[in-house]
């Protein structure tokens, strides 16, 4: 950000009443994360290192987990979208919302798209998936999370202290 009449080169903190972020990180690093597991499985296939009498269970259990982790991602959407609530990461939150997902974990829709991930490795036998599901989530932990409850504790204050002392950031102690 460079405010107007300020020298040229002097750039503002970012203003995090307006927005969290000033790109929509948390999508691009998991899609980031999921372009390197291919890239990696395409060098250094991870198909043939499970067993193949296990090859089945481990795909069924992938793709059950994939689902749940699908499910977490539309229900939290579903829920900002009748909360009438922003769901990009770059722009300003319009309501708090704490019921639904949001009442296990503050963060539903990272969660999901991670848990999400860990099911794909087993249900597409790319078990680089699963580092780098986890890897995308310590990312966004530290370059979304962090400054959107930065700037969900600016915009809504004591609410938002109240909900983010009693619900986990990911899930349990978390």
């Amino acid at each position: 950000h460079v405010r107007r009449g300020e020298p040229r080169g002097r750039v503002m903190a970012l203003d995090l009443t307006v927005r969290p972020n000033a790109v929509p990180w948390p999508p691009l690093l998991y899609l980031l994360a999921i372009a390197a597991a291919v890239a990696l499985n395409r060098l250094l296939p991870t198909a043939d290192i499970v067993p193949l009498g296990l090859q089945t269970l481990l795909h069924v259990k992938g793709s059950i987990t994939f689902a749940i982790g699908a499910t977490i991602d539309i229900w939290a959407m579903v829920t900002m979208l009748r909360a009438k609530a922003n769901i990009r990461p770059d722009r300003a939150a319009t309501a708090l919302v704490t019921h639904g997902p949001f009442r296990f974990t503050r963060n539903p829709i990272y969660l999901g798209n991670t848990i999400l991930m860990i099911g794909a490795a087993s249900a597409f036998g790319n078990m680089w998936l699963i580092p780098m599901g986890l890897l995308a989530a310590v990312a966004v932990h530290h370059l979304a999370i962090l400054r959107e409850e930065a700037h969900l504790a600016a915009r809504f204050g004591d609410p938002w202290q109240r909900y983010a002392a009693i619900t986990p950031r990911w899930i349990g102690p978390l």
